[in-house]
């Protein structure tokens, strides 16, 4: 069922795509009145909506990709573009698929760190700059004590990807190579 969400989600938003099928269905005459569709319809929405594993009131966070410019590079990210979800990230997670991982954005190029503070899993980190190009990569430790080391790029960025241990590597991506990120 959450597969199904996301693959609505990623096509415009679930919600929006499934209340206007019904709404031109019913409007065209398609669907009768004793159609299975609303009962569909309400079991799907009730069944995203309650938010999986995620406890009571949390948000769930948008979903993306990050591609690579020149490279069959992709991974599938979860969107954090609020200081909530950037100060969350990965920690907890006790696995990450192999092409999944975690964007990191802002409206505006910073100057920030990232620490591995209880993060469970190695990750690798690129810091992308305004205009995509790729400012550094590290590979990142877990860390489960108030002294971790904190990662940073060179110079301002406006996003960060973060993904499995060594991901960028085994894909041959390097500083100065441009991604491009997709929600």
């Amino acid at each position: 069922m959450e597969a199904l969400c996301r693959l609505s989600y990623s096509s415009g938003g679930w919600m929006i795509t499934t209340a206007g099928a019904r709404s031109r269905l019913w409007h065209h005459g398609r669907v009768r009145r004793r159609s299975a569709f609303p009962v569909i319809l309400m079991l799907v929405v009730a069944a995203c909506s309650s938010g999986g594993d995620e406890p009571a009131g949390t948000p769930s966070i948008s979903t993306g990709r990050v591609t690579f410019e020149g490279t069959a590079a992709a991974l599938a990210v979860e969107v954090a573009d609020t200081d909530a979800e950037r100060q969350q990230g990965l920690s907890g997670r006790s696995s990450l698929p192999a092409d999944a991982g975690m964007v990191f954005v802002w409206d505006e190029p910073v100057e920030t760190t990232f620490w591995m503070k209880d993060t469970l899993i190695p990750l690798s980190i690129a810091f992308v700059a305004e205009d995509g190009r790729i400012l550094a990569i590290q590979e990142m430790t877990p860390c489960e004590t108030g002294a971790c080391p904190t990662y940073g790029a060179p110079s301002p960025f406006s996003a960060a990807v973060e993904g499995p241990a060594g991901w960028f590597d085994a894909h041959g991506l390097q500083v100065g190579d441009v991604a491009s990120i997709t929600r």
